[in-house]
């Protein structure tokens, strides 16, 4: 039996579709490449049987379960879910929010609400808003974006060394999940595979990183920025943040 499996297509996937692709497991996944709202909407609609979502959905998807240990995470500083802005968070009035994600967008609500104890007024954004997050207008930006905008911007906020600061807890952004039963074998055969990706993150990035030309240093963002395990801490922070959403 094959299934179908939407990955996130940023550079921190990198070692798990390396990890796929180099296991025989391939051969059973008709794998897909989108950004985390897409996966979500996927998931949701029944129109794959496995995503890696954003954490958010867990609370939308019926029949919903979480198939391996492995995540995106960060216990502190993620360099790539970031508020970017020309004036300090004191002074902005509006935010623009990254059409590319979910479980960001409610973290910045609570960040704003619990932590900063402001209000700006916010905007679903369309493609190309990174041009007019100007002046008092702030904006949410997500994925591999991050390292080609966050030089033009006076002020960065990094969510997840906030959310780290705020709670003392690691996040996490998406982990994987699926909307019906899946065969025990498989899930076994799909967490070897992601494990062998992420002990290989140098052959996974030597193999894929021509496309991910804005990171200067992609195994340390990797290594030391993005946190795979889907440990109890993190379990923890999952369980907070959806009963803070």
């Amino acid at each position: 039996m094959k299934y179908s499996v939407s990955v996130v297509s940023y550079l921190n996937t990198i070692p798990f579709i390396y990890g796929l692709q180099q296991n025989h497991i391939i051969d059973r996944l008709d794998l897909t490449l989108d950004y985390p709202s897409v996966c979500a909407k996927k998931l949701f609609n029944n129109k794959i049987d496995i995503g890696l979502v954003p954490i958010v959905v867990l609370k939308d998807i019926k029949d919903q379960q979480i198939i391996s240990n492995f995540c995106i995470g960060a216990n502190g500083y993620v360099d790539t879910v970031c508020l970017l802005s020309d004036v300090n968070i004191s002074e902005v009035e509006s935010v623009l929010l990254d059409y590319q994600s979910k479980t960001s967008i409610e973290l910045l609500k609570i960040l704003f609400k619990d932590y900063w104890g402001i209000s700006p007024t916010l905007f679903k954004a369309k493609p190309n808003y990174e041009e007019d997050i100007k002046g008092v207008k702030a904006g949410l930006i997500i994925g591999d974006r991050v390292f080609k905008y966050k030089a033009n911007f006076k002020f960065c906020y990094d969510l997840s060394n906030i959310w780290k600061i705020h709670t003392g807890l690691p996040f996490v952004f998406a982990c994987w999940v699926a909307n019906k039963k899946i065969e025990e074998d498989f899930i076994s055969d799909f967490n070897k595979a992601l494990a062998y990706g992420i002990q290989n993150i140098e052959k996974a990035t030597a193999a894929s990183f021509e496309i991910y030309t804005h990171c200067k240093n992609p195994i340390d963002y990797l290594k030391n920025k993005i946190s795979y395990n889907l440990d109890e801490k993190k379990k923890k922070a999952m369980d907070i943040f959806l009963k803070m959403i």
